[in-house]
């Protein structure tokens, strides 16, 4: 059995935005029909080098009008989505019943619109003197906090934390600790959309982390995490934010508990994958929350596509012993939302939870290592009670989550 907080933080509210759609209702039907969005990246400053193939990936609708049309028009897309998963977050949770002096915010990702950054460094770049006066602040990383509690009555706090790829579960660690520490009675862990440009997909596609062009006929079959056929993550744009409260302010829904969650460092500088220290982050977690990795049910893992990352993964799935757990991978459907992934994952988890059903890992043809108990084409129904999420990012940042179903956090 878990350890019994003296007073649970759960989560109360979630709001997605991906290649799926916007809303819970789009991310559902989508993520369990394992539909496929992937194709070539078409979104202006995207554009592959000249004499290359298009770069693959995931891109998304639109948002929903959620800003006045004055705030909307100086926010970046990256700002806009933002808004949107947090208004359906905020309505979700019900969180007006909570003053706002009581509610903080955590924004997960750093260098968060790049790509608008780039396409205004260039069409300024032969009239400098006209730089409109807000590009001196839009494009900061706390702009997304500004731009959030302008919009919604946020007051307690706001900030911003960088993980890398592992942002988005770092903010919902940074959220429970505010929660934890008395600062605030909820908090929002917004995992922010990581607008990337053509510069930052090359400068992947030659570290080797994101996948070749070899599929560029078919983008639909690229993306293959966890498959002896994998070559490199896909990008894929997403964003989600995740309501966590106190049992105790009396919020009515629940999705689930946070029984336990650590982020630590690893010592490594560039992209190396380390297998030490994601033991270490989940043993931790998990003792946090007074369980062992046998009482896991349910594994929601990293599970990018990249060779080296999945296989330090794969050895790190041995050292824990979770040949027992029902494991998929959310990044076969989604991509790869970087700054975004641990948020939008972990809601994954929460929503397969309330479904009592997993959704099909897309690709797994030939797993790499076929002794654990993957989710393949089809999802599966699986009543999920402990389950594990893990986010790793560049520079040794390690992340794991426990949560528990609601009734199992007591």
């Amino acid at each position: 059995m878990p350890r019994k907080a003296a007073d649970p933080i759960r989560f109360a509210g979630i709001g997605v935005a991906s290649g799926l759609g916007h809303g819970r209702a789009a991310f559902r039907e989508g993520l369990f029909a394992g539909r496929n969005v992937f194709s070539k990246l078409t979104r202006e400053g995207r554009e592959a080098p000249e004499g290359e193939e298009p770069f693959l990936g995931v891109e998304m609708p639109e948002p929903p009008q959620v800003l006045p049309p004055r705030i909307a028009r100086t926010a970046t897309l990256t700002g806009r989505v933002a808004a949107s998963v947090l208004a359906e977050a905020w309505e979700d949770a019900g969180l007006d019943a909570i003053a706002p002096e009581r509610i903080g915010l955590v924004v997960g990702g750093s260098n968060l619109a790049a790509r608008e950054q780039a396409l205004a460094l260039a069409a300024y770049a032969e009239r400098r003197a006209f730089v409109p006066p807000r590009h001196g602040h839009m494009f900061l990383d706390t702009d997304l906090c500004g731009l959030c509690t302008a919009a919604f009555p946020i007051r307690g706090f706001a900030m911003t934390v960088g993980g890398a790829s592992a942002s988005g579960a770092v903010a919902v660690v940074e959220a429970r600790n505010a929660i934890r520490s008395g600062r605030v009675d909820a908090c929002i862990a917004l995992g922010a959309m990581q607008d990337l440009g053509a510069h930052d997909l090359q400068a992947l596609r030659a570290l080797g982390a994101m996948g070749s062009a070899r599929f560029s006929e078919a983008p639909e079959k690229a993306c293959r995490p966890m498959d002896a056929d994998h070559d490199g993550f896909l990008y894929g744009e997403a964003a989600a934010a995740l309501v966590l409260c106190r049992e105790s302010v009396g919020l009515s829904k629940t999705y689930g508990t946070l029984l336990g969650a650590a982020s630590i460092a690893d010592g490594t500088r560039g992209p190396e994958p380390n297998h030490e220290g994601q033991v270490r982050a989940a043993r931790m977690a998990l003792a946090e929350a007074g369980l062992t990795a046998a009482d896991i049910d349910t594994v929601n893992g990293h599970a990018t596509g990249t060779p080296s990352g999945d296989d330090t993964e794969l050895e790190t799935y041995r050292a824990l012993k979770l040949h027992h757990a029902r494991i998929n991978a959310t990044k076969s459907i989604l991509g790869h939302g970087l700054a975004a992934a641990g948020a939008i994952e972990a809601a994954t988890v929460l929503i397969q939870m309330a479904e009592g059903r997993l959704h099909p890992t897309r690709n797994l043809e030939t797993p790499l290592d076929p002794s654990f108990r993957w989710v393949g084409a089809a999802p599966v129904d699986h009543e999920i009670r402990h389950a594990l999420k893990f986010s790793f990012g560049f520079s040794g940042v390690n992340t794991a989550l426990v949560l528990g179903a609601p009734e199992a956090s007591g």
